[in-house]
């Protein structure tokens, strides 16, 4: 009894205690071990029950894995076993042997065990374990824990969820968009922000599984899964394979819903459509990078997702690859063996598609040939008539979309005859705006009888916050929150909808230092002058020198010009070095991702930010090393609307997020344990 018991302790000690307690052991016979066991819990990695790291709503899908290490290179593990509370989960495992497709650190007699898609209808914390045989008869087990997490009736049940996501938005990118659109009259907002008029505001923990500092894939995930990735991943847990398609899943909001309610999935971004706010609620990837698995996923898996109208950027992706411009590769596509249940299983459990190496696709012509109606541009996306589509995909730039800025000027400039313009360098000058967008998409999902979930993403906050850019991300800023204008008025009209509008992490350490002591024209002598001493020490007024800035709104939303005299100006803390002039730049920085960056004109454009504002010869040193400003840790708001809107108050991690909008969209739904995937039946013991 004590021997059995002193088995089990062990094998809840992370590895290197385990090593630890072998080497001050005498005469211990080696073992076999446990390396990685998922859903991941602090059960397993520390032996502390608590905190809980995943959770579940009942009934939602997800994988258990383990990997299991044999205790020489000689031996082998023969069999696995997953219990859930102590009854076997009934349901197919698949054993990977690591003698290729694992990273070099894993030995390649290691196994992976997998079983896929299961599900807990009950309430509450759960222990399971997983348990193997060595090829000579030693046994190796390990436990972890996970939370399903009860569904509370009453309330008003919503209908439609839309989630406005400002990639890097902070508390700061709010402020400065609120003072350039809004203005100030002796203190107070002359005209507030559309999200600042949210009744409900909260604050969000926006830390990964594997860092205090998010990327854009886990920090959009976390809404939408209820649980952490790892940086670079999307809808899954991580695992001991090389294979960025086949790690374990877990079930999205947009899955959930469909599978159970129909409710339909509607994408929208100002970035490439495969970058990783918008693959973060529909694509299952360890590699937010792998663009051509990534975008055939939305079209192989739409009876999975819903997936009914997706916009942005991206076009590279759905080209031919013989076509020029085209991104489409075999190395970042996908293919489920039906040979490797490791991977078959995907297929076999979760409905997935089974994918193919297939870069001649053209993935545009088979969205069509779906029922997508096709827009390239503006033009082309006004003429289509909503009440005559139910599925739309708009795809107006290579690569990521230009920004607001550089929008507006073009459409400004086409009105005075000008070509020539940033959008003209791009060879998209018809690019629609984001509440443009936004305004086509929802009157293609108001059609949906059982309602959608909608992201909408203003993408390039972060991408020129990176850039150290700060008038392009205050005006996509604007551009984001005239967009969140759009879904407010539908949400107020409908009585239906819960609106929130957040961030998926802050970038770049945004700080509003103050307002210029001299004019436009004063400020461009300046900088012919040159040196901190000009360009810092006779520009930069703080505390009741900086005054209220005053822009001029133009009709169309934005400001004349954002070169006015006694501007906002802008500092960063978590920056690389980078020369300032605090003027608008005329174009923006080289953007990596377009297919035709190194070709004029883009190639003329600057390469990073010590090759613009040279002029003035003022360099800011940064704290980061690189050419690019970077995320930070801080804590981000979150404002809501709509019934539903009040759960969202006080600090909240990322992951409490999704519950509160699941529960507004489940209130008084009693999950029957029918909705299991698999015929677990293991009750958490009294």
């Amino acid at each position: 009894m004590g021997s059995s018991r002193h088995r089990r302790s062990r094998a809840l000690l992370p590895l290197g205690l385990c090593a630890f307690s072998s080497l001050t052991a005498t005469a211990v016979q080696a073992a076999p071990s446990v390396s990685r066991l998922t859903p991941p819990s602090e059960l397993f990695s520390s032996g502390q029950s608590a905190p809980v790291i995943a959770r579940f709503l009942p009934g939602q899908r997800f994988d258990l894995q383990a990997t299991l290490r044999p205790d020489d290179a000689s031996k082998s593990i023969r069999n696995a076993r997953f219990e859930i509370d102590g009854k076997a989960v009934e349901a197919p495992l698949a054993l990977r042997e690591c003698s290729s497709g694992c990273p070099a650190s894993v030995p390649k007699n290691a196994v992976i065990a997998t079983v896929r898609a299961i599900s807990m209808a009950h309430p509450g914390l759960h222990t399971f374990s997983v348990s193997a045989t060595q090829s000579d008869g030693q046994n190796v087990s390990a436990q972890g824990n996970f939370e399903v997490v009860a569904l509370l009736a009453g309330g008003q049940k919503v209908k439609n969820i839309v989630i406005l996501l400002g990639d890097g938005m902070g508390a700061a990118q709010r402020t400065a968009a609120r003072i350039v659109a809004g203005g100030y009259a002796q203190g107070k907002v002359i005209t507030p922000l559309a999200m600042d008029t949210f009744p409900v505001t909260g604050m969000v923990k926006t830390a990964s599984l594997n860092s205090v500092v998010t990327d854009s894939a886990p920090g959009m995930t976390a809404y939408v899964s209820g649980n952490k990735n790892n940086n670079n991943e999307e809808g899954v847990f991580p695992d001991d394979t090389t294979d960025p398609f086949d790690n374990p899943r877990i079930e999205y909001l947009s899955e959930y819903l469909h599978r159970t309610q129909g409710k339909a999935l509607g994408l929208v971004t100002t970035a490439d459509v495969f970058d990783a706010t918008p693959a973060g609620n529909a694509v299952h990837a360890s590699n937010r990078g792998a663009g051509t698995g990534i975008v055939d996923q939305y079209l192989d898996d739409r009876s999975l997702t819903g997936l009914s109208v997706l916009m942005g950027g991206g076009r590279k992706w759905f080209l031919p690859a013989s076509v020029p411009g085209s991104a489409r590769g075999d190395r970042t596509d996908y293919v489920f063996s039906s040979t490797d249940a490791h991977t078959a299983d995907i297929v076999k459990r979760w409905g997935a598609a089974p994918g193919q190496l297939d870069k001649e696709r053209d993935l545009i012509a088979d969205f069509q040939a779906s029922g997508f109606r096709y827009a390239a541009d503006k033009t082309a996306l006004d003429a289509i008539d909503p009440l005559k589509t139910e599925r739309l995909l708009g795809l107006f730039a290579h690569a990521n979309m230009n920004v607001a800025l550089d929008k507006i000027d073009g459409r400004r400039s086409r009105m005075r005859g000008i070509t020539g313009r940033v959008v003209d360098d791009y060879g998209f000058p018809d690019q629609p705006m984001l509440d443009e967008m936004t305004v086509k998409a929802l009157a293609v999902l108001e059609r949906q009888k059982n309602g959608f979930v909608l992201m909408v993403e203003g993408a390039s906050i972060d991408k020129q916050a990176h850039n150290m850019d700060t008038e392009r991300w205050m005006l996509d800023t604007i551009e984001f929150d005239r967009a969140t204008k759009v879904v407010q008025e539908f949400a107020r009209r409908r009585g239906d909808t819960l609106v929130i509008v957040t961030a998926d992490h802050e970038c770049s350490g945004v700080a509003l230092i103050g307002g210029s002591l001299v004019s436009d024209a004063r400020l461009q002598e300046l900088v012919r002058e040159g040196g901190s001493a000009n360009v810092r020490d006779k520009v930069v007024g703080i505390y009741e020198k900086a005054g209220f800035p005053k822009y001029r709104i133009a009709r169309d939303g934005y400001p004349e010009t954002t070169d006015i005299d006694h501007r906002l100006l802008v500092g960063y803390g978590a920056n690389a070095d980078r020369y300032e002039d605090w003027r608008s730049n005329e174009r923006p920085l080289q953007d990596s991702q377009q297919p035709f960056v190194k070709q004029e004109p883009l190639s003329a454009y600057p390469a990073g930010p010590m090759a613009r504002d040279t002029e003035g010869r003022y360099l800011v040193t940064g704290q980061v090393p690189g050419d690019s400003a970077v995320h930070t840790a801080t804590d981000i708001p979150l404002s809501a609307f709509g019934p539903g809107a009040w759960a969202f108050t006080g600090v909240m991690d990322n992951t409490d997020v999704f519950f509160r909008l699941a529960q507004a969209s489940l209130k008084g739904v009693v999950l029957p344990e029918g909705l299991m995937s698999a015929p677990v039946r293991a009750k958490r013991k009294p």
